[in-house]
């Protein structure tokens, strides 16, 4: 194929082709599939975005064909559509191609849908989830028939997660319908680029030519530490870094525009509230974004970050990805992101040009992340991204699919299971299993046989269809893998949406109460069904609403890293500013206890007046933590009867006790031997408990649990108690039933992530065991009984413990 047009509109707008972006142009006019690997502002979107253009204007010029949908762009966040969307219609409206291009999402409009329905584009952009709602409408198979492209953008934000396994449902069914269809993914920062190609094809991974494209560009990255006067003035444990705020605004009147990235919806409303309160300047050219605000609101912080109207913007992942906002000059991170990936994600919103620097400053919430800060830094340097575990046998999303395609033209299980082995997540079900899941749709299986609730699907002419109008609806109304509190919409009085808290947040407060949302000082004034109605308050405080997603664990990539500058730094060879920063903290660590080198692993025993403390340091972050402190406690349980509480951060995990714990025995019997762990892990850890949290999602998800109408949804307390009752049932009287073996799985597999925590061990097996006795708190314990002390219910004041702890 030509691609000369594409070539002079390139010259046109002074850019240059990158090699990268030319061998994606070939491969995919070959009939290739592939991956694109090029890092932020690369120009990775018109790598694809042109040869589907051309596409259209062959298409176009020789058949009737050509107003056909042919290619879908999916998205994991709206925020980026939108850009996809202005990137395509730039380049077609310079190139004189006449190419409809349409955006659908859940932030559509039900007119515009119906639209895109009635008149398919050319192009559509959306997501995994409007993707299964659209497999859902009669006669879908003709409206995807004569589809040549789909792309899957910012694939490794998909690939380990449900919602990639949507993905690749939904591919499974277009390899059918569209035999030539090309299968395309983009991602920046991946580290196990292969295995994420295998699970976006399937069985075309071995079928089918594909090509895996990594552009050589190299982005260079400036990472900046904020840095207090003195050491002494950041805390040993986290906080929302509100006392360094007084560093940040300089940095924001230096810069054109930036973008302060916070990890929870909860700190970005803090910082928006501290930050007008500390420079009242500020008040409308700061603006707020997450994902819990109304989508006008949204769109409106995006279009004044593009036009240059905006000085700064307080952001969660919301904007972390793909979006172009080329005033953007720099990035604020508040506290470590934990993962390499997500940190150059978000850097690379700055500088989003080829060749372009972006810079990021690191603001540290505590005195360790300072030593985060210069892991981070030397990752980024050395693009040591994380890798994503694929889900398998994720029977919940399956079992939603086969619903979804009951409500449309139905299916033949036959032919259906034939599909679904293509997709990655399920090329291991057996027979015998797909049975069990007809049986499940079509008469609720062994436990939930005598309820019609659960008969959802019938079988006319060997085809499995749904015919209830109650449970088309119903379905409909439940399609997607992201599972979260019960929300409540925000309304003023007057009229006009807001957004959504947790409905446990709302049901907290009393009218007349004060709370902050949106960067707005608001009060209740009526619960109305799911609608909290408020007013505007004068008031200058007020709770903010908290999320679930905060504390995200220390990723593989940032603990390798972190025990590598913990070495350089008990070895006085490092040359990093935030080590040298830090020296009287790790001078004082040294003083009480040791700061392990690469070959040692430290375990800290003392005594306090709350009891006998042990803390272990592997730095394998929370989740890892978790499963090993059951485990180790356990295991010393097996030497005499002993009772503990534990507590875990990123860094380590402390076992509490009323008595000695004998830690020299437990060391000398092995206690880090992975001989037997899954069983020690299941013996050690509340498993069943575990499972029925990890289930909770799982019922939802597979359709056994029904979150309500729209103005109707039910309660959180009744959505658990309703799972928790499956969940009970299936275990006692049903322990085969896959759902509940998912559970299970999802807890080994992602919760504890058993084969980081097997290779955790095998790496303490091979280091110095070293024990060592502080007469105090040190500075890598103190975080983790801070941690513990945050969790205890007392009248206290937490910073009063704090201090009292400190003076210990």
């Amino acid at each position: 194929m030509d691609f000369g047009e594409a070539e002079d509109w390139f010259r046109q707008m002074g850019w240059s082709v990158f090699p990268f972006q030319r061998e994606t142009w070939e491969s995919h006019a070959s009939g290739l599939n592939g991956l694109v690997n090029a890092p932020t502002g690369s120009g990775k979107t018109y790598s694809l975005m042109i040869p589907i253009l051309m596409d259209i204007l062959k298409s176009t010029n020789s058949s009737k064909k050509g107003m056909d949908l042919q290619a879908i762009w999916v998205t994991p966040i709206r925020a980026l559509a939108k850009e996809i969307l202005q990137s395509g219609q730039r380049a077609a409206e310079t190139m004189n191609i006449d190419a409809r291009i349409e955006i659908r999402t859940g932030d559509t409009s039900a007119k515009d849908k119906a639209r895109i329905k009635k008149a398919p584009p050319h192009v559509l952009i959306t997501t995994p989830e409007s993707l299964h709602v659209m497999l859902t409408q009669k006669h879908y198979s003709k409206y995807f028939e004569n589809l040549k492209t789909v792309v899957v953008d910012e694939w490794h934000d998909l690939v380990g997660s449900k919602r990639g396994v949507q993905m690749e449902l939904a591919l499974s069914k277009y390899k059918v319908l569209s035999p030539n269809l090309k299968i395309w993914g983009i991602s920046a920062t991946i580290g196990n680029m292969e295995e994420s190609m295998e699970v976006l094809l399937g069985n075309w991974y071995n079928n089918r030519p594909f090509k895996m494209i990594r552009s050589q560009i190299k982005k260079k990255y400036l990472v900046e530490s904020v840095f207090p006067d003195d050491v002494e003035e950041l805390p040993w444990a986290g906080h929302l870094g509100i006392n360094l705020i007084e560093k940040v605004i300089p940095i924001l009147l230096k810069s054109e525009s930036t973008l302060i990235f916070l990890n929870t919806r909860g700190q970005a409303e803090i910082w928006y509230q501290r930050l007008l309160e500390q420079s009242p300047a500020f008040a409308g050219v700061i603006a707020l974004h997450h994902g819990s605000m109304s989508r006008e609101t949204r769109h409106w912080v995006e279009d004044a970050l593009h036009a240059g109207k905006l000085k700064t913007v307080i952001c969660t992942s919301s904007l972390d990805l793909g979006v172009d906002f080329r005033p953007v000059e720099t990035i604020v991170q508040v506290g470590s992101p934990k993962g390499v990936s997500r940190f150059m994600q978000r850097a690379g919103r700055s500088g989003h040009q080829p060749g372009a620097t972006s810079k990021i400053y690191f603001l540290p919430t505590h005195s360790l992340e300072l030593i985060e800060a210069a892991a981070l830094r030397e990752a980024t340097e050395l693009e040591l991204v994380e890798s994503r575990t694929p889900y398998v046998r994720s029977f919940d999303v399956l079992l939603q699919y086969m619903v979804s395609l009951a409500v449309s033209d139905g299916f033949i299980e036959a032919e259906l299971y034939q599909e679904i082995i293509t997709a990655f997540c399920y090329q291991s079900v057996t027979r015998e299993e797909w049975e069990w899941c007809l049986d499940f749709i079509v008469t609720g299986g062994n436990s939930l046989g005598g309820y019609d609730e659960f008969h959802k699907v019938i079988i006319e002419d060997g085809i499995y269809k749904v015919i209830s109008k109650k449970v088309t609806m119903r379905h409909r109304l439940s399609i997607g893998t992201i599972v979260s509190d019960s929300m409540m919409k925000i309304k003023f009085v007057t009229g006009g949406f807001i957004g959504t808290v947790a409905e446990s947040f709302i049901s907290r407060m009393s009218p007349g109460d004060t709370f902050w949302f949106a960067g707005r000082s608001l009060e209740l004034v009526r619960v109305k069904g799911t609608t909290a109605q408020v007013r505007k308050s004068n008031k200058k405080r007020g709770p903010i609403p908290s999320y679930n997603g905060g504390r995200m664990p220390l990723s593989c990539q940032i603990s390798k890293m972190l025990r590598k500058k913990l070495n350089e730094a008990e070895s006085g060879i490092s040359n990093d500013p935030e080590i040298h920063f830090t020296k009287p903290l790790i001078d004082k660590q040294k003083e009480h206890s040791i700061l392990p080198k690469d070959d040692q692993f430290l375990i800290e025993q003392f005594e306090s007046k709350d009891g006998y403390h042990a803390t272990f340091f592997p730095f394998e972050g929370r989740f890892v933590h978790e499963g090993m402190g059951a485990l180790i406690a356990y295991r010393i349980s097996l030497l005499q009867p002993i009772t503990f509480s534990i507590a875990m951060n990123d860094y380590g995990f402390e076992l509490l006790s009323d008595q000695p714990i004998p830690i020299q025995d437990a060391i000398d019997t092995h206690i880090f031997s992975t001989d037997h762990l899954l069983d020690d892990i299941y013996a050690s850890i509340n498993s069943i408990e575990m499972g029925r949290r990890k289930f909770r999602d799982i019922a939802q998800i597979s359709g056994l649990v029904f979150n309500g109408y729209p103005g109707k949804t039910k309660k959180q307390s009744h959505l658990q108690a309703n799972s928790q009752l499956f969940f009970e049932v299936f275990n006692d009287y049903d322990p085969s039933n896959l759902l509940l073996r998912q559970a299970f799985d999802e807890v080994t597999d992602f919760q504890l992530e058993e084969q980081r925590l097997r290779e955790a061990l095998s790496r303490i097996n091979q280091q110095q065991i070293i024990v060592t006795q502080p007469q105090k708190y040190t500075p890598l314990s103190f975080p983790i009984i801070v941690d513990r002390a945050r969790e205890t219910v007392t009248s206290e004041k937490l910073s009063d413990r704090i201090r009292k702890m400190s003076v210990m």
